[in-house]
């Protein structure tokens, strides 16, 4: 009896110490083996392997053994790139009649449309104002799983649309700059939009707040009547690091960095010398053909890919972040450069560098994308068609360590009939809670 004990404990000792062991060696959660990594920031351009603990990146080398991870996603012939950024969004759903972006139907809940694209940051442009962003952040922002940040809006009703944004009572400077500091972990910057008067009182108020609270502004500029001009806009009302979006929008000549004749305007050329920082916002009638292609032709890129998304845009020429990010590959762009124009750039323009990275340490925000060959069009705001060969598609998104999008499967166990009751039975579970 006493040697039955005895090696009864010499076998419990030597399975903690096998699993010890095991799991001393599986130092990692999860390794992303063999993909094309592409971090921007730490100028990375090259087949890597990435390994994560928990929500945090721990290592990027060359090759990492996979008996260190739990699990291991084989990448191989795809693209692993930091989880990109919407810098140009509109989430702040909600169901208030005439409240358009504001709390109304044509703003987006973003975790819907975020993931299944790569996206895991977001940052609303302009939705709420400092009336309206406590809402905003109880219901959108504090209940989603995509990182929601924002631009405050000048008006303090934000973008209800209509008259609301004309009040230029409601342009208040110190009410919008107090409240971003009040939530300095949320709001990133100050958006100008759909002003049709011919007066700068908007885009200075917005500047006022945005040196009283040190964050950029972006300007929607273009609804002006008379036209306003964009060199004054650039070279007279605007800081480095501010942002115009919109920036291939058709409009009129002196509001659109391409002339009638197809020329890039010098004074884009000297307002990025400046540092403003140009940004796509294709939405559904911000983004032509005839602007883009001379534009990057002439190497004038965009410095930040975005969508300006809701639901009008969405069913549109915009779609979604990886159709806007396509039209650039297709007009010229490689694919480091629209992967930094929608990663690094984003990050550093919103004065956020601890996000768009691959850094080791770094959150674990990650898309895996991969290119796919064929025949594709592609839409602008006036219904013109772009003929294209390359599209980019999301394979798997994860958000802070965590699976939250996989397409094909690429981080599932491949199916056996054995586990077929196991299977059922885990489902009727899951519906019972």
């Amino acid at each position: 009896m006493k040697r039955m004990i005895r090696n009864g404990s010499l076998l419990i000792i030597c399975l903690v110490l096998c699993r010890a062991q095991v799991t001393h060696a599986q130092k990692y959660s999860l390794l992303i083996k063999g993909g094309h990594v592409i971090d921007p920031k730490n100028n990375i351009d090259r087949i890597m392997d990435i390994a994560i603990t928990a929500d945090t990146i721990a290592a990027v080398a060359a090759d990492i053994d996979t008996a260190q991870a739990r699990k291991v996603i084989h990448a191989e012939g795809l693209y692993v790139t930091p989880g990109l950024i919407d810098i140009h969004s509109h989430n702040f759903a909600g169901t208030e009649e005439n409240h358009y972006l504001c709390n109304g139907y044509t703003a987006l809940a973003p975790d819907g449309f975020t993931f299944r694209c790569g996206v895991t940051t977001v940052v609303d442009a302009g939705s709420s104002g400092w009336r309206s962003f406590e809402k905003f952040r109880t219901q959108t922002i504090q209940h989603s799983q995509t990182r929601v940040l924002a631009f405050l809006n000048i008006v303090g009703e934000g973008m209800r649309g209509g008259v609301y944004e004309q009040n230029t009572a409601d342009m208040d400077a110190k009410m919008t700059a107090l409240t971003i500091l009040h939530n300095k972990q949320y709001v990133v910057g100050i958006k100008v939009a759909h002003y049709v008067g011919a007066e700068w009182t908007p885009v200075d108020r917005a500047v006022e707040a945005g040196k009283m609270a040190g964050v950029p502004v972006m300007i929607d500029f273009g609804e002006q009547r008379p036209a306003l001009s964009l060199d004054s806009l650039f070279m007279t009302h605007l800081r480095p690091g501010d942002i115009f979006t919109h920036a291939y929008a058709k409009l009129r000549s002196r509001m659109a960095i391409v002339n009638d004749q197809g020329q890039l305007q010098p004074f884009a050329l000297a307002a990025r010398k400046k540092g403003i920082v140009f940004d796509v916002g294709h939405g559904g009638s911000s983004f032509s053909f005839s602007q883009a292609i001379p534009a990057l032709k002439a190497g004038f890129y965009p410095s930040t890919i975005s969508t300006d998304i809701h639901a009008t845009s969405m069913n549109a020429g915009m779609k979604d972040m990886l159709n806007v990010m396509s039209k650039f590959l297709n007009m010229g762009m490689d694919v480091s450069s629209v992967i930094k124009a929608s990663t690094w750039e984003p990050a550093k323009t919103i004065q956020h560098e601890e996000l768009g990275n691959l850094s080791k340490g770094a959150v674990a925000d990650i898309a895996i994308l991969q290119v796919t060959k064929g025949k594709f069009g592609f839409i602008d705001a006036s219904g013109s068609r772009m003929d294209g060969n390359q599209k980019l598609e999301c394979e798997l998104t994860m958000r802070a360590g965590r699976i939250v999008y996989d397409l094909n499967g690429l981080a599932s166990v491949p199916y056996q009939a054995n586990t077929t009751t196991v299977a059922v039975e885990e489902h009727a579970s899951g519906a019972e809670n």
